[in-house]
């Protein structure tokens, strides 16, 4: 077990949506690697990315970007290993082609964390046989040139099934700890225990707890009950002086079951709109409060 929480920060940056759209050589471009020279100069520990990320423009950013970073910017990198986007392969082959078409990217020749990333095409028990894609990521960490090897994937119970296998050094989710959902308390418990490093994504829910009702919820359109639960919480909000987006995002730093928060961070000014939300003093009475909504909802 390689335990990186030892080197996380509270926030981790997301890069999911960088650079997508953009041309290689332009204008357009040069402007994106710049946003993503600021991030690696942030301070935060790590930027976090995907084989798959604005179908690999993301790391091909990071990859200019790195470039003009500090020497030590490139061990602040994670990727994750991805299906083919051709055939929808994910055994072994796949996960050393996909760390090596990352790699490639971003110029790199190691990585500090690499993570299986959302392996729908397979079950757990297929990624985890002979010549599965828990193999590949294996023999890259044996070969070192991956230190730490993670789990990122959506549904609580799967990911729970790969967290119980022992193989893995990290666990990332995404919108299943926030303010209006706490369906991965026993997943994060579980991993915990085992020692692994907790990365907590999306702490705003695909952007509900910070757009509001306008917003998607878990990237689909909100229920009736998850925008009653949203007035109760900015009704809260409200009473105790404090933005709904600043309690959502601390509800995830403060956790001691939490080790590093993502955030998707595209641009300078988001950056900067981050570290303002993260620096704000949410009032201590509002939690015991916000604990008692939750187990009313039953979250």
């Amino acid at each position: 077990m390689t335990r990186i929480a030892t080197t996380v920060s509270p926030l981790t940056l997301g890069t999911s949506g960088l650079g997508r759209g953009t041309v290689p050589g332009s204008p357009e471009e040069a402007e994106v690697v710049a946003d993503a020279v600021a991030l690696l100069r942030s301070g935060h520990a790590y930027v976090d990315t995907s084989n798959n990320y604005s179908d690999g423009r993301s790391e091909a950013v990071i990859g200019l970007a790195l470039r003009e970073a500090d020497a030590d910017a490139a061990t602040r990198v994670i990727t994750k290993v991805d299906v083919d986007p051709v055939t929808g392969a994910f055994d072994r082959d796949r996960v050393l082609r996909s760390f090596e078409e990352s790699t490639a990217r971003l110029g790199v020749d190691r990585l500090p964390l690499l993570h299986l990333h959302d392996p729908y095409a397979v079950s757990v028990s297929e990624a985890m046989a002979p010549n599965g894609a828990v193999e590949g990521l294996r023999e890259l960490h044996d070969a070192g040139v991956v230190d730490a090897i993670g789990i990122a994937t959506y549904p609580v119970d799967e990911m729970r099934e790969y967290v119980a296998t022992g193989v893995f050094d990290a666990v990332l989710s995404h919108n299943c700890f926030t303010l209006l959902d706490q369906s991965a308390t026993p997943l994060f418990r579980a991993a915990q225990e085992r020692g692994m490093t907790v990365f907590n994504a999306a702490p705003f829910a695909s952007g509900i707890l910070v757009k509001g009702a306008t917003s998607t919820y878990t990237y689909r359109e909100p229920s009736p009950e998850i925008i009653a639960r949203l007035a109760q919480l900015e009704e809260l909000c409200r009473a105790h002086g404090v933005e709904l987006p600043a309690v959502a995002l601390h509800f995830s730093l403060r956790s001691p079951l939490v080790d590093s928060t993502v955030v998707g961070v595209k641009t300078r000014a988001r950056l900067a709109a981050l570290d303002q939300l993260a620096a704000v003093e949410v009032p201590g009475e509002i939690w015991p409060e916000l604990d008692a909504l939750q187990q009313e909802w039953g979250a």
